[in-house]
This record gives structure tokens, sequence and C-alpha cells, in this order.
């Protein structure tokens, strides 16, 4: 468990996690995972393969002070903090998935904006935690928490 720290710290401890992957489909879940869901109110989540980034972001910015949506949908970001156009090291990423109107999305922390790419760290991008590139035309939101 991640002790309550600093909220410009909120990088710094999701990167503790930087790594964790899913375990490979079978009986067994990683409990860090499911840590991540049980802490923040899913305690119906009992799979490591129910979709997880939103549940990555909910624990860290739940365990660093600051405010969280405590929901798994991707897009319910869109709704906590506030907009910013230009992005900080550690704001939140709002991505759709599919198609811009789906309900579908993806979250994450921002890292950096090279080219026509966003780079973010998030859980759950190719089943685990690390830092990925995405297309900018993908952007929902820059969000501060």
């Amino acid at each position: 468990m991640v002790p309550l720290i600093e909220k410009s710290n909120v990088l710094l401890a999701a990167l503790g996690d930087y790594g964790l992957i899913e375990y490979a489909t079978g009986e067994k879940n990683n409990p860090d995972i499911l840590r991540y869901f049980h802490e923040i109110g899913q305690t119906w989540v009992q799979t490591d393969e129910t979709a997880w980034c939103s549940a990555f972001v909910n624990y860290f910015c739940k365990h660093t002070g600051r405010e969280y949506s405590g929901m798994l949908n991707a897009r319910s970001w869109l709704d906590v903090g506030y907009h910013v156009k230009k992005p900080e090291l550690g704001d939140v990423v709002v991505l759709w998935r599919e198609h811009p109107e789906s309900w579908k999305g993806h979250v994450g922390f921002f890292i950096a904006h090279r080219g026509r790419q966003i780079y973010m760290l998030g859980g759950n991008q190719n089943n685990s935690v690390c830092i990925q590139p995405f297309p900018e035309h993908r952007l929902l939101d820059y969000r501060r928490v």
C-alpha cells in the first residue's frame, strides 16, 4: 500500500509500480492490480483481466490526496479536476478509444508531447504499467487534479 504523500508526487508514486504486469490468463490474478480496484471501492472486481487503466489512476490520485473519480470508466475523468491547455508532468490525460463518441476511453498520467504523440504513464497499457505513446488526435482532454 502506498502511504499518503505530497500531491506533487503522484507521478513519482505511480512510477513505483512501473513494470507491473497482469498474470497470464488463468486462475491467478496479480494482487497488486486487484488492490487498485479494491482500494477505490470497486471490491466486486476479482480479476486482473478487467480493464484497469482508470483504477490505476484513481488509486494513485487517492493515495496522494488528489481528487479522483472512483469509477472504472476512463471518461469519468472528464469530470474530475479542471481542463488545462498545456499539460504539466503528471496531469491526467483522457483519450477516446474506438471512436470519439464511443463510451470507451483510456486514461493515464502525462509524461511528454513529442511530435504528434502524447506519452503517458498508465496501467493496462500492453497489460502492464508502462510509458507508451498515443496519437494526439485521440485526445479528449488534459485534466489537472
